[in-house]
């Protein structure tokens, strides 16, 4: 497999070590100001964008004009999402997105979802989401938080859900989801202990990607389901 990676901060570098590790050859590294013409000279069979959520539907646009499946790590763009499927139908290639590629955070979401459908019709309990990350991290609340809250919303629980963000030093990030009543309290919690269940979870999807077609979440790539609309 060959693989093109933009966006070349500390995840960049870590997905282009890691990926090298499993075998899959890195054969272009584009970060600011990159050209679409030296990632097409490259000929990569996918790529993996991690940038700012600035620039990140940019280079989604600019890698499926090349014809080129992308998956996107960035967060904090989702509002305009679709844009990034226009293009991807546009130019007949695919797109992963997702707001958290730790295997471990996608397992967690299906057991914060579980809980809030069976807490559902339990109105004493209330509910809180809370989360910290890095200071240099720019989304908060994080993507990977509404992502939950979401699930949560979906599994049938329509009462408040109290959101809270913290940013400071190098935390790679915490994930809570707590339902407390005067009985007793339920905590969830996922910690990650360094970026690389990202970056591992990023080169999974950029393997399964190739020779799809269509928008698809990183939950389809681990648990199987049907292209997003």
């Amino acid at each position: 497999m060959r693989l093109a990676i933009v966006g070349y901060g500390k995840m960049g570098k870590m997905i282009d070590g890691l990926a090298q590790q499993a075998g899959i050859e890195v054969v272009a590294r584009a970060d600011i100001g990159w050209a679409p013409a030296d990632l097409a000279a490259a000929r990569p069979d996918a790529a993996i964008e991690f940038s700012t959520p600035e620039a990140a539907l940019g280079n989604v646009e600019a890698i499926a004009a090349l014809g080129i499946p992308v998956v996107c790590g960035t967060t904090g763009w989702f509002a305009e999402l679709d844009r990034a499927k226009a293009a991807i139908a546009q130019h007949g290639t695919a797109l992963v997105y997702s707001a958290n590629y730790s295997i471990g955070v996608n397992v967690f979401q299906r057991l914060v979802a579980e809980a809030a459908a069976l807490l559902k019709d339990e109105t004493q309990y209330e509910a809180w989401a809370w989360e910290i990350h890095h200071s240099a991290k720019k989304d908060a609340p994080s993507g990977t938080l509404l992502q939950l809250v979401g699930a949560m919303r979906n599994a049938g629980y329509a009462r408040t859900v109290s959101e809270s963000s913290n940013r400071a030093g190098a935390h790679p990030g915490t994930h809570e989801i707590g339902f407390d009543s005067a009985a007793d309290t339920i905590t969830l919690r996922h910690t990650a202990r360094s970026r690389e269940g990202f970056a591992r979870g990023a080169i999974k999807a950029a393997q399964w990607i190739v020779g799809r077609k269509g928008v698809h979440e990183f939950s389809e790539v681990l648990f199987g389901g049907a292209t997003c609309s």
